[in-house]
């Protein structure tokens, strides 16, 4: 078991990691910018360090400050949350090479399960069905056969893109030259891999993604799926499981699968294959190679901790869980909690002037903030995570009523009142929305 773990991360996510170390009874390291000295993570944990200036390119991007800290500190392990440096395949491959356990893949799962275009031909090899899509982009030819095949409109995506960067839809055959260019732009901008392809767009779709563990000795185990269709310029605002549009057979039958192509690459840690679900069919779209945001609902469902779980898996110990033991029981939803104008999105730092969390029966509160504290401008919006649990989705939903009237942050704007008027439309109540509820949304 690791003796000492560095955090790699802030916020809510650094905090959760923290925690579970501690009930492993494993010490713990916060990094820190110069503008997070007195965040939460820092305070609670037994050993921090400062890795460098407020701007994340210069602090919690900062691959040479972050392994320095890890070595002074005798780190046998580094944990790097989600966002920021987590699914770096070059951050994983460095902290192997100094004898640093990575909590998370191997690099190499990183590589592949990072570039879409080899993520999918995986998918094909083990029957998981996958989107219509074209990889090479280069014939305007075949452009045109794939178009007549599948009929428009169709997607532009970034091989190696992620939250909405490098994509465009296609909604007329003159705009796809103008279209290609533009995308291969931004991902060479955002990813500097400016290689793209072109897939069918689905135009009613729910965004269900699959939750993953496994081991280093050929165990794998999945644990049910989340619906995380509530979001707006593709990040997630809402989720939620299990999916009442999934039966128990549908459930099992995407699970086999999504197992057997975890195994055939050999994947280790917790992962998340992501899919659109249409006229009751799955398409695989991507794997993420890390912990998730939303990883709480799966975690209220099955009573499972998964954070637990992924340290462990790392350490070189069996799984101690077998399919048979993922039992789905009752309904959890989150809301992510963001400081931005609930109207506008424009993100909203400043110093909290009064603060108080929701509590009761199935209320879970992940967040890192507290009254006095100043959230800073320099990285994402996102300070908390609110998540309800209850037998059944009715139940979830007016408890979620409830714990959102409860949370009061003051001194900043947050998307609290946005989330209590999305969780009361009719779409919501009934299960009845897609992918692009947030377009229509007022």
């Amino acid at each position: 078991m690791f003796k000492k773990i560095l955090i790699a991360n802030r916020g809510e996510i650094a905090l959760r990691v923290l925690r579970a170390c501690r009930e492993l009874d494993i010490k713990t390291v916060a990094i820190h910018s110069e503008a997070d000295e007195s965040a939460m993570h820092v305070r609670m944990a037994d050993e921090s360090i400062c890795v460098g200036p407020a701007s994340a390119q210069s602090s919690y991007l900062n691959i040479p400050a972050i392994i320095t800290a890890a070595t002074l500190t005798n780190a046998d392990g580094i944990h790097p949350g989600y966002g920021f440096l987590s699914e770096n395949q070059r951050f994983a491959e460095i902290i192997e090479e100094h004898n640093i356990k990575f909590i998370g893949p191997h690099s190499n799962h990183i590589k592949i399960m990072g570039n879409k275009i080899d993520a999918k031909k995986i998918m094909d090899d083990n029957k998981v069905p996958t989107v219509p899509g074209l990889n090479n982009i280069a014939n305007k030819k075949e452009i045109n056969d794939f178009i007549n095949k599948v009929k428009l409109p169709i997607i532009v995506k970034a091989a190696s893109g992620g939250g909405g960067k490098g994509m465009r839809v296609v909604t007329n055959h003159e705009d796809i030259e103008n279209a290609i260019i533009s995308a291969k732009t931004e991902a060479k901008k955002s990813f500097n891999d400016d290689k793209v392809y072109l897939e069918k767009f689905l135009t009613t779709p729910k965004h269900i993604e699959i939750q993953v563990l496994a081991d280093s000795f050929g165990n794998v185990v999945t644990l049910g799926e989340r619906d995380c269709s509530i979001q707006r310029k593709h990040q997630k605002l809402i989720e939620e499981s299990p999916s009442d549009l999934l039966s128990s057979n549908k459930r099992e039958e995407i699970s086999e699968l999504c197992k057997k192509a975890v195994l055939s690459i050999g994947y280790e840690g917790v992962g998340t294959l992501e899919f659109l679900y249409e006229n009751n069919n799955f398409y695989f779209m991507e794997m993420n190679t890390r912990l998730q945001v939303e990883h709480p609902v799966t975690e209220m469902v099955t009573g499972i901790d998964l954070v637990k779980q992924q340290i462990l898996t790392a350490a070189g110990e069996k799984l101690n869980l077998t399919q048979k033991d993922i039992m789905m029981k009752g309904h959890a939803i989150e809301c992510r909690i963001n400081a931005e104008h609930p109207e506008s999105f424009v993100p909203s730092p400043g110093k909290i002037t009064q603060y108080h969390e929701p509590g009761g029966l199935g209320v879970r509160v992940d967040a890192a903030i507290y009254q006095g504290y100043s959230v800073p401008p320099h990285y994402d919006s996102m300070i908390g995570k609110l998540i309800t649990y209850a037998d059944n989705r009715k139940e979830c939903i007016s408890r979620m009523k409830r714990a959102l009237e409860e949370y009061i942050i003051m001194g900043i704007n947050t998307n609290i009142q946005m989330h209590q008027k999305i969780i009361m439309t009719e779409e919501f109540k009934t299960g009845k929305y897609d992918i692009n509820f947030m377009s229509t949304f007022n």
